[in-house]
């Protein structure tokens, strides 16, 4: 068996050469006094590939119409085999998403990670935790039960408060004047196309700038090496 598999990498390798960027991708030197803490991005990634992975199983089973989608989700939950474990892993994994990327935008920024040459690191991860937003707000309306009807209701009032562009915004969201089968649709999309392929594009940016400009020396550790340098 291990014999096969090395033949079959040998030959993807003859004829695609993957070794280089794997090795430009994994190996790669790591500052002095780098923790755990730097770990919260490469973390924020692995929950976005649960919840893709989670999201394509759901949709398979999700009806996005007010007539049916509080059944579709009954149904997930209750009939379909491990429906309620996929549910759970996706709706903890988006909790524990918007969390994470929080917590990474916050080391990032008192570890002073986004300064030269990290600038445009910084900006594309600002656009990525307005996306994850985007992703679970849009989400929360799929049930399409009281909660999530009158939370989006606040919501997309709330957009509507924005100068100038408010109202317009505000009808964007919803398809119309009101809440009803356009909204759940338009958010159905959003949620499951639009959003995951912006966050797609955006972590391997991210991640290109990443590798291309290595990781940020913490701030004590820069003052120990200057220090040191005197």
């Amino acid at each position: 068996m291990k014999r096969s598999l090395t033949q079959v990498g040998g030959w993807i390798e003859e004829r695609l050469a993957l070794s280089p960027l794997i090795s430009a991708f994994l190996d790669r030197k790591i500052p002095a006094g780098v923790g755990w803490l730097n770990t919260l991005g490469s973390a924020t990634m692995v929950t976005f590939i649960i919840l893709a992975v989670t999201g394509i199983f759901l949709s398979m089973n999700y009806s996005p119409s007010p007539d049916h989608a509080w059944d579709s989700i009954q149904y997930i939950t209750e009939e379909l085999p491990f429906g309620s474990l996929i549910r759970g892993i996706h709706y903890w994994a988006a909790n524990a998403m918007v969390v994470l990327v929080f917590l990474h935008m916050l080391r990032v920024y008192f570890m002073a990670a986004y300064k030269y040459p990290r600038e445009l690191t910084w900006v594309l991860g600002v656009f990525l935790l307005l996306l994850v937003l985007g992703a679970a707000f849009t989400g929360y309306l799929l049930p399409w039960d009281q909660k999530a009807y009158w939370a989006t209701t606040v919501g997309t009032k709330i957009a509507g408060t924005v100068p100038v562009m408010g109202e317009f915004q505000r009808r964007l969201l919803l398809g119309g004047t009101d809440m009803g089968a356009a909204t759940l649709t338009r958010f159905y999309a959003l949620h499951m196309l639009v959003i995951p392929v912006g966050i797609a594009l955006l972590i391997g940016g991210h991640l290109f700038l990443v590798i291309r400009q290595g990781i940020s020396t913490p701030p004590d550790r820069q003052i120990k090496d200057r220090n040191d340098a005197r």
